[in-house]
């Protein structure tokens, strides 16, 4: 049986505000695309009633997260909605973590989407990927789309995915070691400056662009020097509203040669994108070898 799991990357090809509800949320679009490169999780599932975070050193992470999170909540779903009598489920869980924290690259919304969908298997609850995704909104607005697994234009709060396909890029992403809040950025943003939503075809055929840029490259000016940099080469931006910045190229050998030159204290990663989300390949491309 397979116990480690992908818990991949997302980048925002663009990310804008369309309106502030009355609740306070913010409603957006966004291209939101996944990449060959993440966190992985090892899950072994159990009947402590407990639920276990650790370390890829093994040291027990005793804190709330949104692993924690989406584990206890697809266990209270599972009870309320009676799809277990099982009142002690629970399981281990190992993070081996890749994705930096406040990068904009959705770690813990990946991270959580990954527990919902193996524990949903693994404790044999079979909940559907659209309740999955429904519930997941109380933890956090990006994990809808990682439940999805696909390559999708993201609207409302999150809740609203249309997948689409894209042709295959890689991707130049630098780290500046910056861990962005992103409550803090978005209770920054000013309605005054919200984009009008457009359909879908106008938005993949503009210009793609980041709201949250502005107020990002004031608030850290190291960030708007990488982008100045990395920008003498390729387009660059941000993605979501953390603190990487990211190049877009046809073939891996260009990103390579622009990463070479950029200075030697720059740290990165390159990747390619990949429209249904590794996690998920595993899932429906080998289903019936995972759980036999």
């Amino acid at each position: 049986m397979i116990h480690t799991w992908p818990s991949p990357a997302k980048i925002n090809l663009f990310l804008y505000v369309t309106g502030i509800r009355s609740d306070g949320y913010h409603s957006i679009q966004s291209l939101f695309q996944f990449l060959n490169y993440g966190d992985t999780l090892k899950i072994i599932p159990n009947k402590t009633g407990n639920i276990e975070l650790f370390s890829e050193k093994k040291l027990f992470l005793n804190r709330e997260n949104t692993i924690i999170n989406a584990a206890q909540l697809l266990k209270s779903k599972a009870l309320y909605y009676k799809k277990t009598n099982c009142t002690n489920l629970g399981a281990k869980i190992f993070l081996n973590k890749k994705i930096p924290i406040g990068s904009g690259l959705g770690g813990g919304s990946s991270n959580a989407a990954t527990v919902l969908i193996v524990l949903n298997q693994l404790w044999k609850i079979k909940f559907t990927l659209t309740e999955l995704a429904e519930f997941s909104l109380k933890i956090g607005s990006d994990i809808p789309a990682f439940v999805m697994g696909k390559t999708s234009v993201i609207e409302g709060i999150g809740e609203i995915i249309h997948p689409i396909k894209r042709k295959e890029k890689w991707y130049l992403v630098i780290y500046p070691k910056i861990h962005i809040l992103t409550k803090n950025i978005f209770s920054s943003f000013l309605l005054k400056n919200k984009t009008q939503k457009k359909p879908i075809q106008l938005l993949l055929s503009s210009p793609f662009s980041n709201d949250f840029e502005n107020i990002v490259t004031k608030k850290f000016r190291k960030i708007k020097k990488l982008i100045s940099i990395l920008s003498l080469y390729a387009p660059t931006r941000i993605t979501g509203t953390g603190s990487c910045v990211f190049a877009e190229f046809n073939d891996k050998i260009t990103a390579e040669k622009i990463f070479s030159l950029l200075p030697k204290n720059i740290e990165g990663f390159i990747a390619k994108s990949v429209d249904i989300s590794p996690l998920h390949h595993i899932f429906y491309e080998k289903k019936t070898h995972i759980f036999n």
